[in-house]
């Protein structure tokens, strides 16, 4: 027992000398004594009841180790009791969460539910270990990694994700999207339907309305300053101040800050200030969240508002920021005219008219001086008002056109507009536009004494000028227009109305003298002569009829500005550019002065000839030819022109007066020769016609020349005098392969097949490349029954003969209007190719209308083709050597037996 208390007696004295705490000690009242033992009856020890020194264990010298006691560490902990550091982050405040994070950091979780094939343990098995510069590398290596396989599945997962979110907008659709075709028809909704839906009446009982429970009565100042005064706290009220609702103190009640120095009472003038600086910060937040900048551009909500809010589509909150940023704006600079202006307009269009109206008088309140305020107000508001609107903005705006416009558009009489114009006048009298909108509701008479008065207090309007001068009459609308260039000197229509005036009283050889003078007055006063601008005023005139105007325009500015190595090129184009526009003196005076320039060019005077044939008449063309062939009497092309339009009009003496002097200028011209021929062979001339053709084979032997001659025979039924000159022929010109075609097709006629072979053959023999002749010898052979034969001759030619089945492929396939445009194209780049004349034909008589059909005919007659496989087979018959072109046309769309 002695051993054992010995022993235990260090631990008692222990831990009472290490301070443990106890009820006794706890309320201040004598120290604990030690516990009986066999030792209490020998001589008290000294250092009994002392303090244990500093860093003391008790045993340390007998080797024991020491141990720590509940006295030493302090009383236990509930894992929900908060630590000692009252700033620790969330996570940390309580004694639970930091044992559980030093359990954490220690211990890994490697049990077996935690583990997985793929991708190992949830933790890190590792993460105690040092980290290095190798793990640093291979951790890179791993994200590379990592990101390039996400990559590789970035766009297939997005897609996936894209269709995951339609699918779920599908079947779980926004409020919004549900009634959007509902507010679509909202749309439809006029405004006066909209002002006579009934407003929406609260439907419930009294104490629904108005709850008691949830009113609310504000502490008056009195009761603070009371309570402040004695400094006492109180958790309720006195039900006799007859003040409910309090059941708390005022928070920050004792707060020095709100209470003037040296006394008791509130200071409420820094409670106000407090508020508004409160509010103000507020706002700018709201302000910053909304546009997502601190810089507000009030300028821009005009456009913005324009741009967005007509496209609404039921996004409440889109309008809800708009409205308070524009209230932002219009708090922050009240006399922005716009930023009124955009919340009006967006009022409008949210469907809140009134609040529009009331948003928008209030802006005319804060910027009378914006016309831009008060015209919006006006539109806003219905009749009446709008009336009383304008006269107010009169007031302040006495000088504005646009109220005073506004204004006479707000009256519906025509008195009353005038009324309003007249007194606008009389404040703003030098408004053009004003003058302008005052003279179109006046009578002629009135109107031009309005504007005598006009241009005396505008007199730099053109357009008054102008205006005056047409109602004027001949002598004072050339006083008028003289006036008017004295006051403005640099305009060019003041010169060309003058001309045109001067045009039409008759005085036509006034023209050309004042569009000179205004070149020259107009360039010593420092105006720059504008070509193009010149030349559409020219087609103006020539849209008015003012054609000597026109003319004399065009002779004057013509050649301003051009090189003169470049005059020919642009004044042709300048021509073809005026036919467009439908400027035909136009075009008609730019030849005639090309003509002036150039009278020698050939390629002129057949523009210009061209010209007259589609847009002039049978008189202008021939004596433009005249003027053309004395000119260039070398050119074949013009004399033959002039012949022909002779020969359409039935004057044959004429056109063989037009190539007898040709004859002269020209006399081995091929061309000239065979026209003469045609002209006697169409008449019925036919002595006359040999005699020609007899005269140009001595004089000018060619090969068409015995070709005609040929063909004039062999037509009169003269076999052997064509066999003769066929041979004659061949003798000179073997390599032409039309003489070797008529010589067999003459044998042929006659049924002397074997001499039609051999001609065929012989021609083959010196013209391999000549398709009609392999066709005909096929078509030979196929007559007299030998197919083998005549499939043998067109393997031959295959290679030589091109085929043009895509032309035919859109019409099989029931492609019209591709099938006519192709025709167009074909026609136009290969006018001379008559089967495609037949082809286009014939498809317009199974597929268009009469007029379609008669102009292709009549382009056909214009073009006159002369080549083609089926055309020639028909124009080149015997019998058919005096046929038209039209009707050569029927006949071979006729024949044509692939009808589709």
């Amino acid at each position: 027992m002695a051993s054992t208390g010995a022993k235990q007696a260090p631990k008692i004295v222990s831990k009472t000398s290490a301070g443990g705490t106890g009820a006794a000690g706890a309320s201040g009242g004598p120290p604990i004594m030690p516990l009986a033992s066999p030792l209490m009856g020998k001589k008290k020890k000294p250092f009994l009841g002392m303090p244990a020194p500093l860093g003391y264990v008790p045993g340390l010298g007998r080797g024991a180790t020491g141990f720590t006691t509940r006295s030493d560490i302090g009383p236990a902990r509930d894992a929900n009791d908060p630590v000692d550091d009252r700033h620790a982050p969330p996570g940390k405040r309580t004694v639970g969460d930091q044992m559980k994070k030093n359990q954490d950091d220690d211990d890994e979780d490697l049990n077996d539910t935690n583990y997985d094939e793929f991708n190992g343990y949830a933790g890190s098995l590792f993460s105690s270990g040092p980290y290095e510069k190798d793990d640093e590398e291979a951790d890179a290596i791993y994200a590379a990694l990592d990101k390039r396989m996400d990559e590789r599945r970035k766009e297939r997962r997005e897609l996936r994700e894209k269709e995951e979110i339609e699918k779920y907008r599908m079947e779980r659709p926004k409020i919004q999207q549900q009634f959007s075709d509902l507010k679509r028809k909202l749309a439809e909704v006029s405004e006066e339907e909209w002002l006579s839906i009934p407003e929406v009446g609260d439907a419930r009982n009294k104490r629904q309305r108005n709850p008691r429970y949830e009113k609310l009565t504000p502490v008056p100042d009195s009761f603070f300053s009371k309570h402040l005064q004695s400094g006492e706290n109180h958790t309720s009220v006195d039900p006799l101040q007859g003040l409910g609702g309090l059941n708390t103190p005022y928070p920050g009640s004792m707060t020095p800050g709100l209470m003037t120095p040296g006394t008791g009472e509130l200071d409420m003038r820094k409670i106000g200030q407090a508020r508004n600086t409160l509010m103000d910060m507020r706002l700018s937040q709201v302000s910053d969240s909304v546009s997502g900048q601190t810089v507000v551009d009030p300028k821009g909500y005009l456009t913005d508002l324009n741009s967005m809010i007509p496209t609404y589509g039921g996004d409440i909150s889109d309008i809800k920021k708009a409205r308070l940023l524009l209230k932002s704006v219009r708090e922050t600079n009240p006399h922005h005219p716009p930023a009124w202006i955009a919340s009006a307009r967006l009022e409008e269009v949210t469907g809140k008219l009134q609040v529009a109206r009331n948003l928008i008088m209030k802006g005319t309140e804060m910027c009378p001086k914006s016309e831009d305020v008060w015209l919006e107000a006006a539109r806003l508001q219905p009749g009446d008002t709008a009336k009383a609107v304008v006269a107010q903005a009169v007031r302040h705006l006495p000088q504005s056109v646009r109220i005073y416009i506004r204004a006479a558009e707000l009256e519906t009489d025509v008195r009353a507009k005038k009324r309003v114009l007249r007194k606008a006048l009389e404040n703003v009298s030098k408004s053009v536009r004003l003058w302008k909108t005052a003279v179109e509701l006046e009578e002629p008479e009135d109107a031009r004494i309005m504007l005598s008065r006009a241009v005396e207090c505008c007199p730099t309007s053109v357009e008054l000028w102008l205006a005056l001068a047409r109602l004027e009459t001949y002598e004072n609308a050339r006083r008028v227009l003289n006036k008017a260039r004295e006051n403005i000197p640099t305009d060019r229509h003041i010169w060309i109305t003058a001309a045109k005036l001067e045009e039409a009283n008759g005085n036509t050889q006034m023209v050309e003298k004042i569009i000179d003078r205004a070149i020259t007055s107009l360039r010593a006063n420092g105006v720059e002569i504008n070509r193009e601008q010149w030349i559409q005023d020219a087609e103006e005139c020539d849209k008015a009829s003012s054609v000597a105007t026109c003319q004399a325009v065009i002779r004057a500015v013509i050649g301003i500005g051009i090189e003169e190595e470049d005059r020919k090129h642009t004044w042709m184009e300048d021509a073809e550019s005026c036919v467009a526009h439908g400027a035909l003196e136009c075009a008609r005076a730019i030849y005639a002065h090309a003509l002036q320039v150039f009278p020698s060019k050939k390629s002129v005077w057949l523009r210009a000839a061209y010209f007259e044939k589609n847009h002039g008449t049978r008189e202008s063309l021939e004596a433009l030819l005249q003027r053309a062939v004395a000119h260039c009497p070398k050119a074949e092309v013009l004399w033959l022109m002039g012949a022909k339009s002779k020969w359409l009009a039935e004057d044959v003496p004429a056109a063989r007066s037009i190539l007898a002097l040709a004859f002269q200028a020209n006399p081995n011209s091929e061309e000239i020769w065979l026209a003469a021929v045609k002209l006697e062979s169409e008449n019925n001339e036919y002595e006359r016609a040999r005699r020609l053709l007899a005269k140009a084979r001595s004089s000018a032997p060619t090969a068409r020349v015995f070709m005609k001659s040929v063909k004039l025979e062999w037509v009169l039924g003269n076999i052997e005098a064509a066999q003769e000159l066929c041979t004659e022929a061949l003798k000179h010109y073997e390599d032409f392969p039309k003489l070797w075609m008529m010589r067999g097709q003459i044998e042929e006629q006659c049924e002397n097949m074997d001499k039609a072979r051999e001609a065929y053959n012989q021609g083959l023999k010196k013209c391999p490349h000549s398709v009609p002749l392999w066709l005909l010898l096929s078509h030979l052979e196929e007559r007299v029954g030998q197919l083998t034969r005549a499939r043998a001759i067109l393997e031959k030619a295959r290679l030589k003969n091109p085929q043009t089945a895509e032309l035919w492929l859109f019409w099989s396939e029931r492609k019209i209007t591709k099938s006519r445009e192709w025709f167009l194209r074909t026609v136009k780049i290969e006018p001379d190719l008559g089967d495609a004349w037949a082809f286009f034909y014939k498809f317009e008589l199974q597929h268009g209308t009469e007029e379609q059909q008669e102009e292709v005919r009549k382009r056909c007659e214009n073009a006159e083709p002369r080549h083609g496989e089926l055309w020639c087979a028909e124009s080149k018959h015997v019998l058919n050597w005096q046929k038209k072109t039209g009707e050569i046309l029927a006949q071979v769309a006729s024949k044509i037996k692939n009808t589709f």
